[in-house]
């Protein structure tokens, strides 16, 4: 039996195609392995978002070079956004001459014939679909875990914000028919899942490529009535596209976790501007104020980029005001960093680096004090949590999630791994909690 390996990079999306991948692979005759020296085929399913991600990459890459040496039937392929990108793939075709096949992120299935004209040819195999509106419906996936699974809701990007390369990778936007997506969920849910993460990069434009009026609450309602999930959630929410129905549908859906991640980018409004994210900082505090008079105890998570092109000092510290003001419980942060085809990337006002890394630290001195406040309202109550893994660093230590996202560590028996338990929260730390099981 032929073995594989598969090395992800990068967002959720990417980790779900990944499972797709697997279970395209397997049913090939491929078995999965965590060891290289024994492998026959390693795919890097990659990311484009950060040029430190491609970085990452091509380092990897350049390592195979002398396994390649001493195993020539290894088959080396490379996939996902970064390789939508010609330059990427332009610098790995020239560079890294062991890498025998190329393919995007709308032919994943594909992979059998891609796998077959290699070995046939024994050459180098590029196919990239540059866009896609068929969604292939016929692909199942391995998934990671059993109890709680991601789901596709669409794919693609219409935002086209000025730093991001998404909607040049991902490409247009595509919802799935609702009908495929309860019936993937249904077959989850008797198979023993018990938590589903809805996936788009902008789920509240779901249902816009639908031939009927069909939004994203009205999906959220579908698979609540669904027997056997306990917990919906769903990532990522546009500001600009939030509505009311969603706002309601926290109010009336008992699954749907009591979690929003809203990505904010920028407390300037110039800066959003200049990022094409079509709010203003009066917009996005009107939605939180209306959703935290909906559920007063929701968790509210966000990205923030710094150094934008052009961010002064009085930009950021509007960015620290906001983040004052909407207290998030946490944030992605990132620095901002050129992706070579994206608009920004064109822009005067480059921010030096050494100014983005003060800056970055400023941001991480407001937002972990907050973080920690946040966390210090749970000590002392009893918390739902899905039992998820044992502790890396302590065998006699699980983790888990409560409802609103938050990751809590306590002691157990991996036998409860992915069933739920009630957890009194004993410790707040800045990123986690730590409890003792009711």
């Amino acid at each position: 039996m032929k073995k594989y390996l598969i090395q992800t990079y990068g967002c959720q999306m990417n980790e779900h195609d990944s499972e797709k991948i697997s279970w395209i692979l397997e049913g090939m005759g491929y078995q999965l392995t965590d060891d290289r020296e024994e492998c026959d085929l390693i795919i890097f399913n990659t990311c484009a978002v950060r040029k430190s991600a491609e970085d990452r990459v091509y380092g990897q890459l350049g390592e195979l070079k002398d396994l390649k040496r001493r195993n020539p039937n290894l088959i080396l392929a490379v996939c996902g956004c970064m390789m939508q990108r010609e330059e990427a793939r332009e610098v790995v075709l020239k560079k890294f001459r062991q890498v025998d096949i190329i393919f995007g992120t709308n032919n994943i299935h594909k992979m059998p014939q891609l796998i077959t004209r290699h070995l046939e040819t024994g050459q180098t195999i590029v196919d990239i679909l540059e866009e896609n509106r068929e969604i292939e419906e016929d692909i199942n996936a391995n998934r990671k875990y059993s109890y709680k699974a991601f789901v596709n809701i669409m794919y693609g990007c219409n935002n086209f914000c000025t730093y991001c390369i998404v909607p040049y990778a991902r490409g247009r936007e595509r919802s799935r028919e609702p009908e495929n997506i309860i019936k993937e969920i249904k077959n989850l849910a008797e198979n023993g899942c018990k938590e589903v993460t809805l996936l788009g990069q902008n789920v509240n434009s779901y249902g816009k490529t639908l031939d009927r009026d069909y939004r994203f609450s009205d999906l959220l309602r579908d698979v609540n009535q669904i027997d056997g999930i306990e917990r919906i959630r769903f990532m990522t929410s546009h500001p600009k596209d939030l509505s009311g129905d969603l706002i309601n549908a926290y109010t009336t859906l008992n699954k749907l976790c009591k979690h929003l991640h809203l990505p904010i980018q920028s407390g300037s409004d110039k800066i959003l501007k200049m990022m094409n994210r079509k709010y203003n900082i009066d917009d996005y505090l009107k939605i939180i104020d209306k959703i935290r008079n909906a559920v007063p105890d929701i968790v509210i998570t966000t990205d923030i980029i710094v150094g934008f092109p052009g961010e002064t000092e009085e930009d950021f510290n509007e960015t620290l005001d906001l983040v004052k003001r909407v207290k998030y419980d946490a944030a992605y942060t990132f620095l901002y960093s050129i992706r070579e085809g994206t608009k920004a990337a064109q822009m005067k006002g480059q921010v030096p680096d050494d100014v983005k890394h003060e800056r970055f630290q400023k941001l991480l001195d407001t937002l972990y004090p907050i973080g920690l406040e946040q966390n210090e309202k749970l000590l002392g109550k009893v918390v739902e949590v899905l039992v998820e893994e044992v502790s890396k660093n302590d065998e006699e230590m699980l983790n888990g999630r409560t409802d609103s996202g938050k990751l809590v560590h306590f002691k157990g028996n991996k036998d409860i791994i992915g069933t739920f338990v009630n957890v009194k929260i004993d410790n707040a730390k800045t990123f986690t909690l730590e409890g003792t099981i009711c």
